[in-house]
């Protein structure tokens, strides 16, 4: 079973987020906020088999489309793709140029939610998360 991301997450990391790249503070939709927190626990329900980038592409596309923030959605899109790959032991290998340009398209509706857990898998570098 995987490690989830909760409410008190992403809003800590939103904050940090808009600390350092600038934007409107706050909350726009709680009830979206929720139902994007359930995305990928209820893919996992229906879809037992499904992958960590499937998992993480649920978090990302759910944050770009759902407008969950006053501001910062494509940026906390992204950065829940690398927090929940990371609590589950990968690391997203891409330059931030390409992650930008992804989550863009994605917001965008150039890219589905398919093919961003597409881009994750080839993108997602596993590690050891009991190595000293």
């Amino acid at each position: 079973m995987p490690d989830w991301l909760g409410a008190h997450d992403i809003n800590y990391f939103h904050r940090e987020l808009l600390k350092e790249h600038g934007g409107l503070p706050g909350l726009k939709d709680e009830g979206a906020l929720e139902s994007t927190l359930a995305r990928p626990r209820n893919l996992l329900a229906d879809t037992p088999d499904a992958s960590m980038a499937q998992l993480a592409a649920s978090y990302g596309f759910g944050f770009a489309k759902n407008h969950v923030f006053a501001d910062g959605n494509k940026r906390i899109a992204l950065a829940a793709i690398n927090v929940f790959l990371q609590i589950n032991g990968a690391n997203l290998d891409v330059e931030e140029a390409e992650a930008v340009i992804v989550m863009n398209d994605v917001a965008a509706g150039r890219i589905d939610e398919d093919s961003l857990a597409a881009w994750i898998s080839q993108r997602a570098v596993p590690f050891d998360l009991d190595a000293d």
